[in-house]
């Protein structure tokens, strides 16, 4: 297996969105990391994926635990992360890793999602999604907005690897 940086993009400002535009087609699999903070009330905010600028065709299952509680959700977007809110820890941005297997697929598409909300408290979220894009184009932009609005803040990152299958004695790369 191989891994090559598509794009990173960095904010020098605040933004409502950023767009990871032209992906090439010559990959298997997509890796999303997301280093990010907005400026949105609250320790935390969802972060939705939008394949192609699409808002619909898509579902999310979300497990999180927060240090005293436990939880689930689900909704009908793509989610791909949590990021730190404004309520959080002063200058402290949320991690996430977002993995879309089979994106030029013409079938569904799936996202796998990890993510921590950094924050120096008593209350800290950790959690992971699976979401799915039900639609047969295959994933040529991703466009990163915040659920409930606000923007995200500067500093922000958002880096987008292509995933090669390499030789496994079993798969080969041609």
């Amino acid at each position: 297996m191989s891994m090559e940086l598509i794009e990173t993009l960095e904010l020098a400002s605040s933004a409502s969105s950023i767009t990871f535009s032209s992906i090439p087609q010559t990959y298997t699999d997509l890796k999303l990391l997301i280093s990010a903070r907005t400026d949105a009330s609250g320790t935390g905010a969802a972060v939705n994926l939008r394949p192609n600028a699409s808002t619909s065709n898509g579902s999310f299952i979300q497990l999180f635990g927060s240090g005293s509680s436990t939880g689930s959700a689900s909704g009908s977007s793509v989610r791909a992360a949590s990021v730190s809110g404004a309520s959080a820890t002063s200058s402290t941005f949320g991690n996430s890793f977002c993995y879309i297997s089979n994106y030029t697929s013409s079938s569904a598409k799936s996202f796998s999602t990890d993510t921590v909300l950094e924050n120096n408290a008593t209350e800290a979220f950790q959690e992971i999604y699976a979401s799915l894009w039900n639609d047969t184009s295959a994933i040529t932009s991703l466009t990163a907005v915040l659920a409930l609005g606000g923007n995200f803040v500067s500093g922000s990152t958002f880096s987008l690897y292509g995933i090669t299958s390499g030789s496994d004695g079993t798969t080969t790369v041609s």
